[in-house]
């Protein structure tokens, strides 16, 4: 079985069937690996929840930051409306509205095979992957459990560092953040979620997350999405897969189990910015 990782597809149906033609994909032998953000900005959202969806054991995705503000919309929670520019009315809207959503929240932020852990945006530099996946789980409990509360208390920018001690929703606001939102932190795991420029564009004292030096999984592959101004970043401990497509970039896809990486050019629906 091929494992097959798909960056951001953010709502664009057509280019990432395209890409699965020339990928070759087989649902029956293959299996694709989702980095998040399935939706939003893209002409059809819908259109690709249903497919992914469809795939069924096929498919394999973690939540992104897109994806949790779609069921914080669809659970009203705090009041929380569409912005401009978001394209996720045809799926409010649809008649399988609530079979799509049900699907969505029981998706997992991590997952992991192997030596190989995906998230949707990063790792701060002291969890190890088994600590990711049970930060992770716990996010994913108060999903299933108790989801209008925790997307209520979902939003903000503190705490910006982690610390075992953090409790409640200030201690899953934080694992959320990091694993769909950081781009940037210093070597102590203070996590500035401003900054989406490129590498080099940061303020003084953060790097990238996956540069902090002796960080907890540098022996572990980290596959993630996110960082469309950081593009296509394939070394042995990081592939990140964000290329851009609904900004006019590409959609990419790289195998897991050997060195075969396709890349789709995409029109782009949203301008840069």
């Amino acid at each position: 079985m091929r494992r097959i990782a798909i960056g951001d597809v953010q709502g664009c149906l057509t280019e990432l069937k395209e890409l699965l033609k020339l990928c070759e994909f087989d649902p029956a032998t293959d299996q694709l690996w989702f980095v998040g953000d399935l939706v939003n900005r893209g002409p059809d959202s819908l259109g690709v929840l249903r497919f992914v969806r469809s795939l069924g054991d096929s498919a394999r995705l973690v939540l992104g930051n897109h994806d949790l503000h779609l069921l914080a919309v669809a659970f009203g929670a705090g009041n929380r409306k569409l912005r401009n520019g978001d394209t996720l009315d045809d799926i409010l809207q649809a008649p399988d509205r609530a079979a799509l959503l049900d699907w969505l929240i029981t998706r997992p932020l991590a997952i992991a095979q192997g030596s190989d852990l995906m998230v949707h945006a990063g790792v701060i530099p002291a969890w190890t992957m088994t600590q990711t996946l049970e930060l992770a789980a716990e996010v994913e409990h108060h999903l299933q459990t108790d989801p209008k509360r925790l997307f209520e208390n979902m939003y903000g920018d503190e705490p910006d560092s982690w610390s075992p001690t953090l409790s409640g929703f200030a201690r899953l606001r934080f694992v959320i953040n990091a694993l769909t939102r950081m781009r940037y932190c210093r070597p102590d795991g203070r996590i500035d979620l401003k900054m989406k420029g490129a590498p080099g564009t940061q303020k003084d004292g953060y790097l990238p997350w996956f540069d902090i030096s002796g960080r907890a999984t540098d022996q572990t592959r980290v596959i993630f999405g996110h960082w469309s101004t950081l593009g296509l970043t394939d070394r042995t401990d990081i592939l990140g897969l964000d290329t851009g497509c609904v900004w006019g970039g590409a959609l990419t896809a790289a195998c897991l189990d050997d060195d075969s990486r396709w890349q789709l050019d995409c029109p782009g629906y949203r301008a840069p910015g």
